[in-house]
């Protein structure tokens, strides 16, 4: 059996919380009841992509919860199972680009991988997954559910897209590059 190494137990629980605080607290509201517009995905993109879809699956689920909690009307388990799909998507799509950002890359090449592949998780999980689980756990209208996805789904996009790519910009231009250190003789 796998161990589960440290560093992302400590990613699991810095990215929950990122995802609860970003989430419950930079929330811009929509015209679409019960949806905001916020930059935690691109927190959880960032994270999924760096440490794999294990952190990216429970900082998700866990991060979502909370904030469902915090406001007091319950747990939307559809939305928070959405959310860890989402990271656990994003991790499994992205462990090529993980593994150069190690080596201090991230090019032209690896920010389209990353935005191609959150593009495809965001659909998955919020004009697939969210809705159709509304559906079969708490029997919800179509027509709203379908607006709430198509506006949670753009919103997300658009912010994993910007914060998520310069959080990994950032993270690359702080690893040193993959043969630039020379050892002294």
């Amino acid at each position: 059996m796998k161990k589960f190494p440290v560093k992302q137990v400590v990613a699991v629980g810095i990215g929950a919380a990122l995802f609860f605080v970003v989430g419950r607290f930079v929330a811009i509201p929509s015209p679409v009841p019960n949806t905001n517009i916020t930059i935690q995905y691109g927190i959880l993109g960032f994270l999924a992509c760096v440490f794999g879809p294990v952190v990216g699956i429970l900082a998700g689920l866990i991060g979502h919860a909370l904030i469902d909690a915090s406001y007091g009307y319950g747990i939307w388990w559809s939305w928070v199972i959405a959310s860890g799909i989402f990271g656990l998507l994003v991790g499994f799509g992205c462990k090529k680009v993980s593994s150069v950002i190690d080596d201090g890359v991230f090019s032209w090449k690896e920010i389209l991988t990353f935005n191609v592949v959150q593009l495809i998780a965001h659909v998955v999980c919020w004009g697939v997954i969210a809705p159709v689980l509304d559906i079969l756990i708490y029997q919800e209208p179509i027509e709203k559910l379908f607006a709430q996805g198509l506006v949670a789904g753009i919103g997300n996009f658009v912010t994993t897209a910007i914060v998520g790519t310069l959080l990994l910009l950032a993270y690359a231009k702080a690893k040193p590059r993959k043969g630039s250190l020379k050892e002294e003789a």
